[in-house]
């Protein structure tokens, strides 16, 4: 609850007004949203996303660019989404009777979300193909699967990341759907976290980690199967990369069993903070020093090297040093949000609903943030334009091409 005395204890005043299934869809209009700005702000950068994705280029001047076709889906998308909302309130005025009653107007805007993705719309003036690509990399990165270089294995990483940061929204989506579907249930009501049993959100949660770790391990088997690797390197650092996402897997387990722990246990609280404090860390580690290839973590001749600001490198095509410097405290900032549950005054706030979302929107913008960092990183890589193998910083290196590591 949020302490309003007004309303009933099952439902907060957050929830009265944007219900589980709105925040859901919220949360996705953003990620369109936010795509679009990547490519937009990238563009202006000369920075050509849909080569390094291996999507296909504009073969004309008057045909959209990449970035005004998302918006134009993310402008459906909100549309309908914000024609749902207003009737919605329309017609519970905020009673939460009729909130729960009223629960298939917010579910109904989530399958026209998920139809406007899959259904042509050449007449909106709608790019399909940019949908249909993705829900055939979705399909694919689903259970793991990894393109080939020449066939956009960096899109398909470059995705699996992002879901990494939607692990929670995920989970809330299926307890829309538990909850709509189950007898006596509204998917408007407090929602129930533990609905379908106390270990299936979990595992949905671990979903993401589950998918990007057995990519590194294709990535792995991929460089150990090469036939010149000793140009390629072994792949420790795809093994290392595994070990990064399989981090996440004690959090979540953890979390889970203290979750539904009757009593406190202090072994087993220890036991999450350690968890936590592990993932996070190796992550923003492995953000600053491998997926944008920044000299903070290396030794101290390459970290004060004359040739570019410190802790930083020499091509920074994105911004000027400053903004890289802030970037790498808010991407450890958001790393651990956790952190509040720490805080007694502050870990009954952290359980309120619209803190929930805004821990949840907090991680997709530090995702929305990385990406702009990632793509830049992945395009230096493949244009090393007045770089020698001196320059770079991963070990995987052959010719003119990097190996994908995130």
């Amino acid at each position: 609850m949020d302490g309003d005395p007004a309303v009933e204890p099952q439902l907060d005043t957050f929830s009265l007004a944007f219900p589980l299934p709105y925040r859901v869809a919220i949360i996705v209009i953003l990620a369109v949203w936010g795509w679009g700005l990547n490519l937009h702000f990238l563009h202006i950068r000369r920075i050509d996303v849909p080569s390094l994705i291996r999507y296909p280029g504009r073969s004309s001047s008057a045909q959209l660019t990449h970035h005004h076709s998302t918006y134009r889906i993310a402008s459906l998308l909100s549309s309908a989404s914000g024609l749902s909302i207003v009737t919605f309130w329309m017609l519970t005025r905020g009673d939460p009777q009729r909130v729960i009653d009223y629960d298939w107007i917010p579910m109904t805007n989530l399958l026209v979300i998920a139809l406007l993705f899959a259904v042509p719309l050449r007449k909106l003036s709608v790019s399909h193909h940019g949908r249909s690509r993705l829900l055939r990399t979705l399909k694919r990165v689903s259970v793991g699967g990894l393109a080939e270089a020449k066939d956009g294995k960096f899109g398909d990483i470059l995705l699996a990341d992002v879901l990494t940061s939607y692990a929670k929204v995920l989970a809330d989506l299926f307890v829309c759907l538990c909850m709509f579907l189950t007898s006596n249930g509204s998917a408007t009501a407090r929602p129930d976290r533990g609905c379908g049993g106390d270990v299936l959100v979990p595992m949905i949660m671990a979903i993401p980690s589950a998918i990007r770790l057995r990519q590194c391990l294709i990535e792995y088997v991929r460089v150990r199967s090469a036939p010149l690797r000793e140009a390629t390197g072994w792949g420790g650092q795809h093994l290392a990369n595994a070990a990064k996402y399989s981090t996440a897997f004690p959090v979540i387990i953890l979390g889970a069993m203290l979750r539904n722990q009757t009593e406190a246990a202090p072994g087993l609280s220890r036991a999450w903070i350690a968890a936590c404090l592990l993932n996070s860390f190796y992550s923003f580690y492995w953000d600053v020093a491998k997926d944008w290839d920044l000299t903070l973590f290396s030794d101290s001749r390459e970290r004060n090297s004359p040739d570019h600001p410190f802790g930083l490198r020499r091509r920074l095509l994105v911004h000027k040093p400053g903004v890289y410097y802030a970037v790498i405290a808010l991407d450890l900032t958001l790393r651990c949000t956790w952190m509040i549950k720490l805080n007694p005054s502050l870990d009954q706030i952290s359980n309120f609903e619209s803190s929930i979302f805004l821990i949840q929107f907090l991680e997709v913008f530090r995702r929305w943030v990385w990406i702009f960092f990632r793509v830049e990183t992945e395009w230096i890589r493949n244009n090393p334009v007045g770089l020698d193998a001196e320059d770079i910083l991963l070990g995987d290196f052959q010719g003119n091409k990097y190996e994908d590591e995130d």
